[in-house]
């Protein structure tokens, strides 16, 4: 009997480990590969905790993308998103397995080691983002043979060793950032012509040495900011540097570069807080002259002893100085004479300028005054603005004065008066022109009022508030204009349009060029915008006016958000707000016939009178937005009932639609049923906006979580 009974325990012991053995084998290669991630992790996480090896597929487990691929049987793994859980551990080398793996996220997390070689095996990843871990050792020279890579993110990890050279293998290298290391050794100077395609490079706050290689001038295709601050760099900055697009902004400072700034090309457009910490540097933008040193060390010894004067001056040359004596006194009253003419035609032509300048004659065509200048000097307020900005013309309480708040817009304020000037639009906010400067640069010029006589200190205070917000995705501010009888804004000129002439057209019909992924390129950028005005801005911002005719975009249809901050000096100046804005606008930001109505994108609470505005509503606004974006349909004002709490027809028809489970055929925008392959991207964005529109304030996320949700969509 007992042999009998050991006999069967043998075999349920059999039956339920071939069973389980069975179950392993059913998941995926993907799904062994990721669960060898889970057993690398050092304790347990909630992270994992729908992670099941008894599935066939890992597909549905959180923080993972799978697609259907050519050729494939089943779903393949495309995205690991797990940025910010809390994970410690190492990252196991079967990643290197998945061999259509596109993105792996995991930044944010506390991971150590090594960043396994294996993973140069996952050829079809374009984009690795590992940053603000604690992963150390060298960067793996074979990362470089993954052929799709694209965004490469390291950053703030404890990576040490060189800068490979293997980088230059990177051929579709768009983002290069690996600041806050421990890298040291030279800049590799041979990579940087292998990588046309870089966007973005950042190697600050690491311990790199030797000097700025002039090969990093190649890089055609950067934008933003170049930035190799906190180091210990030497030597000259390279003149080559000046070939980069007008667009780059270098980041320079904190090393221990010398010699002369070069003054050619992009450097015309920087200020000086891109060069500080550099005891050794001198020029403009810095207050530091080259020229005083220079000519002291290049005195010599003889030339520093006092001259013999025992012999006096012969009576020829003393006849000469007399006669030069005269004829420079003449001089200067000649000149007294002329400044005091000179400025008095100037005070009788001032008002004639701007009258009929930024006037109200103007009725959309061109207005040219020329030959006139209200210009009466020229001063530079260095102890005011640290040498940030310039100051044309006034008296320096307010009175005429052109600020030009960065190096990246040279122009006069003579030259603004005098160039030809376009009306685009004419509204609550000011009317707006745009401006074609001498050098062919246009610029869109906003005429405030003539209000606010006592109120500069309060308006150039916020005026400079608005200016230092710099992204790419906002309209950026260069300069302006105070006077008693006229305030200007003069900010970057955007050339396509507005998010709502795009989408409707000015005749109400759609532009056929907003397919699905320009039109998530769009949502994406704005939410980066916005997020930046919440999150990173010097005020954290609230817009309190999201909406699409603010959203202007360029040739590339990349968004710009316009429009913020300017209610503030509106109220200083002394005019009424209204519905109206065109801050960097252009004729396409106008209007269209459909007019559009404020009220459709506030929050319900937005719309109590007295409410102070809030980051919540700007979430609310932009969830409207995305909608309108993802169905086509403009959002309608809610019927006038005793209740102001109401919310736009759009989202509780959105809401009626997914409650009721309708396809979603009804309620996409019927311009993009063709892109079958993005619905679950389609479907994904609704739920983002679903989660904005939240009637409860609190129940609505950040606009930072807002866009980090976007940035996975579709990557």
């Amino acid at each position: 009997m007992t042999r009998s009974f050991s006999l069967f325990q043998v075999l349920i012991f059999n039956f339920f480990f071939t069973f389980g053995f069975i179950r392993v084998l059913s998941l995926s290669s993907d799904g062994l590969a990721l669960l060898a991630l889970k057993s690398a992790v050092g304790e347990p996480s909630a992270a994992f905790a729908d992670w099941n090896n008894g599935d066939p597929t890992p597909c549905a487990w959180s923080g993972i993308a799978c697609a259907n691929i050519s050729g494939e049987a089943d779903p393949r793994v495309v995205g690991i998103a797990l940025a910010g859980k809390g994970l410690s551990g190492y990252l196991p080398s079967e990643l290197g397995t998945l061999r259509f793996l596109r993105r792996l996220n995991l930044h944010d997390n506390a991971f150590s080691g090594v960043l396994p070689p294996q993973l140069s095996n996952a050829t079809a990843l374009h984009s690795l983002f590992l940053h603000r871990n604690n992963l150390s050792g060298p960067i793996p020279s074979s990362l470089c043979s993954l052929p799709r890579l694209q965004n490469l993110d390291l950053s703030e990890n404890a990576f040490s060793g060189h800068v490979p050279e293997s980088l230059k293998n990177c051929k579709n290298l768009q983002r290069l950032i690996l600041a806050g290391n421990k890298l040291s050794g030279e800049i590799p100077g041979g990579v940087w012509p292998e990588l046309p395609n870089l966007v973005q490079l950042d190697l600050s706050a690491n311990e790199l040495t030797g000097s700025i290689p002039n090969e990093i001038g190649t890089l055609i295709s950067l934008s933003g900011t170049l930035n190799l601050s906190f180091n210990h760099l030497s030597g000259k900055i390279p003149a080559s540097l000046g070939k980069l697009p007008a667009t780059v902004s270098f980041d320079l400072k904190n090393n221990n570069l010398s010699g002369e700034i070069p003054q050619t090309g992009s450097f015309s457009n920087q200020g000086p807080t891109a060069f500080l910490e550099n005891p050794n540097l001198c020029g403009f933008p810095l207050r530091k002259s080259c020229s005083g040193s220079d000519r002291d060390i290049s005195r010599g010894p003889d030339q520093n002893k006092p001259v013999d004067r025992s012999k006096g001056l012969t009576p020829g040359l003393i006849i000469l100085i007399s006669v030069a004596d005269a004829a420079v006194v003449a001089l200067i009253g000649l000149v007294i004479v002329y400044i005091y003419w000179k400025k008095k035609d100037d005070e009788n032509a001032c008002s004639c300028i701007r009258k009929r300048r930024f006037g109200e004659e103007e009725k959309g065509g061109v207005c040219v005054c020329g030959g006139f200048s209200c210009v009466s000097g020229v001063k530079s307020d260095d102890d005011d603005n640290n040498g940030d900005y310039e100051v044309e013309g006034g008296d320096g309480e307010g009175e005429g004065e052109l600020v030009r708040i960065d190096k990246g817009l040279s122009f006069e304020l003579d030259e603004l008066l005098r160039a030809s000037a376009y009306v685009l639009g004419k509204s609550g906010l000011g009317i707006v022109y745009k401006v074609v400067l001498g050098n062919g640069v246009p610029v869109a010029v906003r005429r405030l009022g003539e209000g606010g006589e006592q109120r500069y200190k309060e308006f150039a205070a916020e005026v400079m508030a608005i200016a230092k917000v710099k992204h790419p995705n906002v309209v950026r501010l260069r300069a302006y204009y105070w006077a008693h009888d006229e305030k200007l804004l003069i900010s970057d000129f955007i050339s396509n349009g507005n998010l709502a002439h795009s989408l409707r057209g000015r005749n109400g019909q759609p532009s056929t060029n907003l397919s699905w992924s320009t039109r998530l390129r769009i949502a994406k950028g704005t939410a980066r915008g916005l997020s930046y005005l919440h999150e990173c801005s010097p005020r954290k911002f609230v817009h309190g006016d999201i909406k699409p005719s603010n959203i202007l975009l360029d040739n590339d249809f990349q968004p710009y958000i316009s429009d913020f901050g300017l209610n503030r000096l509106i109220s200083i100046t002394g005019n009424n707000p209204s519905t109206g804005g065109f801050m960097g606008g252009a004729l396409p930001y106008m209007k269209s016939s459909q007019k559009e109505r404020t009220n459709s994108y506030k929050a319900p609470e937005a719309r109590v009178p007295g409410n102070r505005p809030t980051q919540k509503w700007d979430v609310y606004s932009f969830g409207v937005v995305l909608l309108e974006i993802l169905t086509g349909r403009s959002p309608e004002s809610s019927p006038t009932t005793s209740s102001s709490m109401e919310v736009p027809d759009l989202v509780r028809w959105v809401r009626k639609g997914f409650d009721q489970e309708s396809p979603l055929s009804e309620m996409v925008d019927p311009s993009l049923l063709q892109e079958v392959r993005v619905k679950k991207e389609v479907l994904a964005v609704f739920h983002v906006a679903l989660t904005c529109t939240e009637g409860d304030p609190d129940a609505r996320p950040r606009m930072k979580t807002v866009s980090e949700n976007l940035d996975k969509i579709g990557t």
